[in-house]
């Protein structure tokens, strides 16, 4: 089984272009499988709709919650559709199995005021402080995933219309209008910061670590998490946090769906629609909070 999980990887590497962080979520996924399987002794070829069922089950008994056992379950989907058409098997044995139910938490988010706090932490009177600053004000001015944002190339981000342009999942382009604050902020960093980071040295990326090389998601990660506890933020402050909090804020602003869309990459607007759930639930909020019969 090694030997098809290997070709199935390197065909969404190759011909579907996803992703490295989502071809190493499948990778986890499908080798998690392939180690029940190969107790079980068994091969792609010889895998029934049962074993799938029990490799589920022992998700559950590990109390793995139902999303991660969905996901696990989509990644067994795409393996053995994979192994159906390249011949490698006759039947598919997870056609026919359902994917559990759960209900669609909300997406955490950081109010105006929240966003503020963690903003004025960065101390921009130091190298790395623009950076962080910069970095913090085009995520939350754009709605960049993490990776999105530690891969922007100083090409990318056109200061005079005011746009970056970003290569999101699938390697698919667009491009997002750009604040006023989060430009003046990469100015100053570009200026009067990345020159120190590099040290005399050139780099492509836009945004970078001490040592003069391309910032990462942990790196960045770390850094947020700081300025949130700076902030006195009780929940932690993760990246994906701005990112929900751009479409939240776009959306309450009055925005229209398919332009935050659009702006966030979504395929699909189901996947934007969860941010008007969001929405509704701080209007009823607001409304029993305030209203004298509520």
């Amino acid at each position: 089984m090694e030997a098809d999980i290997r070709t199935f990887l390197n065909c969404l590497r190759v011909e579907k272009g996803l992703s490295p962080n989502t071809i190493e979520a499948y990778g986890r996924d499908i080798r998690k499988f392939a180690a029940f399987a190969k107790e079980r002794g068994l091969s792609t070829k010889t895998v029934t709709r049962s074993d799938i069922v029990d490799f589920l089950a022992s998700l559950y008994e590990r109390e793995i919650n139902s999303r991660s056992i969905a996901r696990h379950l989509v990644t067994l989907r795409n393996f053995f559709r994979f192994a159906l058409i390249e011949g490698y098997i006759d039947d598919d044995p997870s056609a026919t199995i359902e994917s559990p139910k759960f209900h669609r938490a909300l997406p955490q988010f950081l109010s105006l005021e929240e966003v503020e706090r963690v903003l004025t932490q960065p101390d921009t009177a130091t190298v790395l402080g623009r950076r962080d600053k910069a970095m913090i004000e085009l995520m939350y001015s754009c709605g960049l995933r993490v990776s999105e944002l530690c891969r922007l190339r100083v090409s990318d981000l056109h200061m005079g219309e005011g746009s970056v342009r970003c290569i999101g999942k699938g390697d698919k382009e667009r491009i997002i209008p750009v604040g006023r604050r989060a430009l003046d902020a990469v100015q100053a960093y570009y200026k009067r910061g990345r020159p120190e980071l590099l040290r005399g040295g050139s780099s492509a990326y836009l945004f970078l670590n001490q040592r003069g090389g391309k910032m990462n998601r942990i790196g960045f990660w770390k850094v947020l998490a700081f300025y949130g506890r700076k902030a006195a933020i009780r929940k932690q402050v993760k990246p994906h946090m701005l990112r929900h909090s751009f479409a939240t804020h776009l959306l309450d602003g009055g925005a229209d769906l398919r332009a935050v869309q659009m702006m966030l990459g979504h395929a699909d607007i189901s996947t934007t629609q969860i941010y008007t759930h969001v929405v509704e639930e701080r209007l009823k909020q607001v409304y029993k909070a305030h209203h004298p019969r509520a």
